[in-house]
């Protein structure tokens, strides 16, 4: 928990794991401005290399499949987006668009490049960011075909609601809108599917939803759901 004034990064966030003196350091080399809801920050197929840290608000990452935007993962106060096409120079392989409000600091790839190779930690830091995403997608790859679609939806919810959830009355509500088609691609399942999941964890007092609305009644009976559940 932080304190009074003291910024909140997503706990193993890129921010959280370096040092105070380190992000100081980081956000003198950017220019940092704050973003409405509905901005690109980084844009699939683009060849610019800067890096953004966010500081506050969620983002989504998208990817164009078929000609239709699907959603690869949400970043949090403290990720850092960019930095692969940083590190390559490669085109972005992902549109990176705002959720609501956003304080995001750009900073150059150059700029990037020379303060990672003077701070040991902050190397090993990025380095590990990039490998827990690839974790992160190896293991949804490998859930697709090993549980069923509502025990899959249940997890990704989870985290969600781990990560960036909102305490409300009767639970805690992602702060993030989430459309059934976006939930769909996460879990590597039809949109009907997906609907048939949530009707399940309604039926079963787990959650509540509305309008790309969600609400976690039972954060414990999810976990147990997703911690018992059995590969098929």
């Amino acid at each position: 928990m932080t304190g009074a004034g003291e910024p909140a990064w997503a706990p193993g966030s890129f921010l959280d794991l370096i040092t105070a003196a380190e992000r100081d350091e980081l956000f003198a080399l950017g220019a940092t401005r704050r973003l409405p809801a509905g901005r690109t920050l980084l844009a699939e197929g683009h060849r610019d290399t800067q890096v953004e840290v966010l500081r506050e608000g969620q983002v989504k990452v998208t990817r164009q499949v078929g000609g239709v935007p699907r959603l690869l993962a949400i970043r949090l106060p403290g990720d850092i987006v960019g930095e692969f096409a940083a590190f390559t120079g490669s085109e972005r392989t992902a549109t990176v668009t705002t959720c609501g409000d956003v304080v995001s600091t750009v900073i150059r790839q150059r700029d990037f490049m020379d303060f990672v190779g003077r701070h040991p930690n902050v190397a090993v830091q990025v380095a590990a960011t990039i490998g827990r995403r690839l974790r992160w997608a190896n293991e949804r790859r490998t859930e697709f075909s090993a549980f069923p679609a509502h025990v899959r939806l249940a997890r990704v919810l989870l985290e969600i609601a781990t990560s960036c959830g909102e305490a409300v009355e009767d639970g805690v509500r992602i702060a993030v809108e989430l459309s059934q088609t976006e939930l769909a691609y996460l879990i590597g399942a039809r949109e009907d599917t997906v609907q048939r999941a949530l009707r399940q964890l309604r039926t079963d007092g787990l959650l509540r939803t509305g309008y790309r609305r969600i609400v976690v009644l039972d954060e414990d009976g999810l976990r147990d759901l997703v911690e018992n559940a059995e590969w098929t």
